[in-house]
């Protein structure tokens, strides 16, 4: 085997690297230094050292896999099983959609694969992972032998580089599909009608075409805490995608559920998701709309409900777009509360990790006092069990739930 070329990286890098975290920036590498991307190198940092990753053109040069010894096949399998291991709570629940490997919350940075029913979805958010993408089928059908098929999703180049997420919620403009690559690398096509459970909903999951890998499995916990406080509520449920959060909102006793997107199809898509529950058509309606004007149009109409919730895009997709984020937040996050009733409650989403949740919560804050409400926050998450995160890699955290119950300005 060829000599691995050798990096050093300066010596105040050492720290953070011991403790685990797994990027190593370009503007930390010798200027000079040219490398094909895929191509496996060894980290020196002071008296540290590590396996990484090469990538040639985007801002994380590095990925670091291993401090122990160069990955492998057999190495990669390891990983992927501790990762399975984690997640058989989920399994023994009956959940048939979740996230299999998180990336570098899993120690396999730049890779996700989630899991639809029989089907595995693999995506990367770098160049050169075609070795690490062999190795990965391997240990999917190695680890799970009852898979059906795997599909390889390519990823928009603009994507934020977080911890795997993409979040995630992780989105664009709006939750409308987006155009990315899918392709069958091993098995059978999923059907285009697949149809997942989370929780006792089920949910339909287009796995060819819908926006991330086919639906948005890190609010899985979360939407079941608005079924928790929906009964008797009138819901409107924003950036709505295929209605998943209304569904719980639905099965929790909600007098009615407004779900709203601007996206194309989206309107049929949780139509169907709320007669696959068994629940009353009646009870739900979607209004095709920008919710940035429909939350203006309605505060300006005095129109209000019990809860709001609030799961707009990231907004943040660089660490200089983190202000423009914040006033984009500020801005929905007001709206929002004007169409809320008093002591009524808004759930408000936050998908990018350029915003931490103390950050988070003083955007609300400066939200409530623009709207000239209070905002006595009784609930906050982050992530579930199948996203992970290191304690070395904050950049991991980046799902924040927060709610509230609004009232008059006291």
């Amino acid at each position: 085997m060829a000599k691995l070329p050798e990096i050093t990286l300066p010596q105040q890098l050492k720290e953070r690297l011991a403790q685990g975290h797994p990027w190593v920036y370009r503007t930390h590498v010798p200027p000079q230094l040219r490398l094909p991307s895929g191509t496996w190198v060894r980290v020196r940092s002071g008296d540290w050292s590590g396996y990484g990753l090469w990538e040639a053109n985007r801002p994380i040069a590095i990925r670091i896999f291993s401090t122990h010894r160069l990955p492998d096949a057999h190495w990669l399998r390891e990983r992927v099983h501790a990762a399975w291991e984690l997640r058989a709570p989920l399994r023994d629940d009956g959940c048939t959609a979740y996230r299999w490997l998180f990336g570098e919350g899993d120690g396999l940075p730049g890779l996700t694969v989630d899991r639809y029913g029989d089907w595995a979805v693999l995506a990367t958010y770098m160049e050169g992972a075609g070795e690490l993408i062999g190795w990965l089928i391997a240990a999917l059908r190695d680890v799970d032998p009852t898979i059906r098929g795997i599909v390889l999703r390519g990823r928009d180049t603009d994507e934020d580089e977080r911890g795997g997420e993409s979040q995630i919620g992780d989105t664009g403009a709006a939750h409308s599909p987006v155009t990315q690559r899918a392709s069958v690398v091993w098995g059978g096509a999923p059907p285009q009608g697949l149809v997942v459970r989370e929780h006792g909903i089920q949910l339909y999951a287009d796995l060819h075409a819908g926006q991330k890998t086919g639906l948005f499995l890190d609010h899985r916990e979360n939407r079941r805490f608005i079924q928790q406080i929906s009964a008797g509520r009138t819901v409107l449920n924003c950036f709505s995608y295929t209605g998943a959060f209304s569904l719980y909102a639905l099965r929790g006793g909600a007098r009615m559920v407004t779900s709203t997107d601007i996206g194309k199809g989206l309107a049929a898509a949780a139509a169907a998701n709320v007669l696959l529950n068994g629940f009353e058509p009646a009870r739900h309606t979607f209004v095709t709309d920008d919710c940035f004007a429909l939350l203006e149009r309605y505060a300006a109409e005095g129109r209000q409900f019990d809860l709001v919730v609030l799961d707009p895009p990231s907004f943040a997709k660089s660490k200089q777009s983190r202000y423009a984020a914040l006033r984009a937040y500020t801005r929905i996050n007001t709206l929002a509360m004007r169409c809320v009733a008093p002591g009524g409650a808004l759930a408000s989403a936050s998908c990018t990790s350029q915003v931490g949740p103390e950050a988070f919560k003083e955007m609300l804050a400066a939200a409530a006092a623009q709207a000239q409400r209070s905002l006595q926050i009784f609930h906050e998450a982050g992530q579930p069990l199948d996203h992970p995160v290191f304690a070395s890699f904050p950049e991991g955290r980046y799902l924040k739930f927060v709610v509230g119950r609004l009232g008059n300005r006291l």
